[in-house]
């Protein structure tokens, strides 16, 4: 597998919503592939939508923050890589 390259980071994890925060580095639109990353995070997701400010928007602005609907439990620092 090659070196995947980080592209954001978990800032807030809502669990009652398994939406994630996420602050990106770069512009990422609905249906890009990513992994979320950390300690005892590990789960590659298609992401399925994007929200910003409780509205669904089809790509997040590089330095935005976003919420995405996730599969599994993140955590705050967790990283976010682009799936290659």
């Amino acid at each position: 597998m090659n070196e995947e390259k980080e592209i954001g980071e978990v800032t807030h994890y809502y669990s009652h919503l398994e939406v994630a925060i996420v602050k990106f580095n770069r512009k990422v639109k609905v249906g890009e592939t990513v992994h979320f990353k950390g300690a005892t995070t590990d789960f590659v997701l298609k992401i399925g939508s994007i929200q910003f400010d409780h509205k669904d928007i089809d790509e997040a602005k590089k330095g935005q923050e976003v919420g995405i609907k996730v599969s599994e439990k993140v955590r705050q620092g967790d990283k976010v890589c682009e799936v290659v």
